[in-house]
Order: structure tokens, then sequence, then C-alpha cells
């Protein structure tokens, strides 16, 4: 299995320092009130990804702006430089990065949270018209059913993959992080017998999360993991199906900027790449493409060719290149 350095696979973002909630009514201190709140996000990063992509299913456009910031950021650990004035005034000298995602106050010019998970929450309960029929993203019911997909995705997804990727560590630790990250997508595979989505038959917040994950895992987590466990990886047609789906829906496809994504890695990435690098698991761009039984025919012989062949003959010798 490839190796790569500690820094391959850099973590977005800090531990979160602002943790304001948005409140029912005028009588909490931040309170859903229309184009009072901003949001700033980065397409290359993996928690904006989930905020933007919840924001549209929402229909938030026109009453909660979004600021864009540029795919790499400018400064060390993640820093958005044009964000400091906005730290700054939240809190005076303040020590660390300036990271994106970021929920703004215009009305006090403030930040109200860069905390991904209470965003998130707070959308959709504070500012989601339920009765517009938009999807309510945390239905009745599903607490346990979010945690345990959380659980699977940061765990036994990303941690996973970002372990049997590491530089330096023992093939058998390495291998036994690719066992439990292939034990996870066939968790999830399993869910998506029986039903549309990972909860269900409606969409929520945790097929926005899944997504997200999967995006990653082939964007970013791939480049460092030989070519035979890519292969294995997309071994998972009913998920990567479910992605392809997914990617389809006009609130998640126009989201995604590859291109920004592989900027923002390579600009962090300081070391070899494995051979499953030129293993593409799904071709994003393709969306609406699938076959008609739900199914995906189409998830790891996308871009299957010279360049998928030549990667699997390097596997067998553990190679690296570039």
């Amino acid at each position: 299995m490839s190796a790569t350095p500690l820094t391959a696979v850099p973590s977005f973002p800090s531990p979160p320092s602002f943790r304001g909630r948005i409140g029912r009514d005028a009588r909490s201190g931040h309170y859903a009130a229309p184009r009072r709140y901003r949001l700033h996000l980065s397409p290359s990063c993996p928690h904006c990804l989930r905020i933007a992509v919840t924001h549209s299913l929402l229909g938030l456009a026109d009453i909660l702006p979004v600021t864009p910031l540029p795919a790499v950021p400018d400064g060390p650990d993640g820093e958005h430089s044009e964000l400091r004035p906005l730290y700054e005034a939240s809190a005076h000298h303040y020590p660390d990065a300036a990271t994106a995602p970021v929920l703004s106050d215009d009305w006090t010019g403030r930040i109200v949270s860069t905390h991904t998970p209470d965003i998130l929450r707070d959308l959709a309960l504070h500012f989601g018209d339920r009765g517009s029929g938009r999807p309510v993203l945390h239905p009745h019911g599903t607490e346990a059913g979010m945690r345990a997909v959380d659980h699977l995705c940061e765990q036994g997804v990303n941690a996973a993959a970002q372990r049997a990727g590491q530089p330096g560590a023992d093939r058998a630790v390495r291998d036994s992080a690719l066992t439990r990250l292939l034990r996870t997508l066939h968790t999830l595979e399993r869910r998506l017998t029986s039903r549309t989505h990972v909860l269900g038959d409606a969409l929520t917040a945790a097929d926005v999360q899944v997504w997200v994950t999967l995006v990653r895992l082939d964007t970013v987590h791939r480049w460092h993991l030989d070519a035979a466990a890519v292969h294995r990886i997309a071994d998972h047609p009913r998920l990567w199906s479910y992605a392809r789906r997914l990617s389809a829906h006009p609130a998640f496809g126009p989201h995604l900027d590859l291109d920004a994504i592989a900027r923002r890695h390579h600009a962090q990435c300081r070391g070899l790449e494995g051979a499953g690098a030129a293993v593409q698991i799904l071709d994003w761009g393709g969306g609406a493409a699938g076959d008609p039984d739900g199914g995906a025919a189409g998830a790891h012989t996308t871009r299957c060719g010279p360049a998928t062949e030549r990667a699997a003959a390097a596997a067998s010798g553990d190679s690296m290149r570039r």
C-alpha cells in the first residue's frame, strides 16, 4: 500500500471557537431574521460543502446570503485573510487561523458560529419553511439514526481512509484501517438495498453528510491509496449509484467544484501519490447518468482505461509516482 507524508490529507478546520446559536424569537441573542446573517464558504472545504447543499435544499438564497471564499486559503493553517477582520471584531487579538465556514451577523459585524453541526441544525430548524414543500432534513425520531450515520462517516470513512494511507504506519495498521473502511461502506451499501436514502425513503441531513463524505473519499483520500484498494472501495454499486443520483440533484451538483478541491488538496499535499490516484471511482460531472435498476454499473468503470490498467499493475509492486 502507498505511503504518503503526514500532511497528505489535512484536517478541516481546527476545533471551533465560536458556538453561538440561532434562537426562535427576539428574546434570544441571535434570532432568525431575513438577511440578518451571512455564510462565508469555500468551495474546497467539505464542511462548507455540507452547508452550501443544505442552504440550497432549504431555498435560503433570498434570506441568507453567501459570501464565497477562495478555494485555496491564503494563510497558514487554512486561514482566509479576508475573514481576519471578522474574527478580530468577534475576539480581540484572535490568536488562531481565521478559517471557514463562518456564520456571521451583519447587524453586529461579528461571528455567530464556526461550528458546522450547529450551523446546519440551525439552518434546518429556524430558517427552513416546512410548509414550502422543501425537505424536512431533521425529521422527528431520526436523531439516533443521524448520530449513527455521523459516526460511520467520520470514523468509519474519513478517519479510516486517512489511516489507510498514512505515511510511515505499520502495514498491519493500514490494512486494519482499510478493512474498517470497507466494512463501513458495506454497511452503507446494505442500508440502500431496500430504501432510496440512508434513513429511509426521504432525503435528510444524513444524506448530505454521506454524499460529501463520498466526494471526499474519491477526490482526496483516493490519492493516497493503492489501486487495488480503490477498486475494492468502488465495488459498492448501490452506494456509488446513490452518490451519482444525488449529484444530479440541483441542490447538490452545482456546488461540487472538483477543480477547487483538487487545487486545495495539491496546495497542501507535500508528498507522493499512491497508484490509486489514477483510478477515479465516479465521474461526478456525469451526474444524471445511471443504470435503470438503480445500480452503479458505471461506478468503478467510468474512468477505467489505460491509466487505470497501469495503476493496477503498479499497485502490485506497491509503487509510487510523482
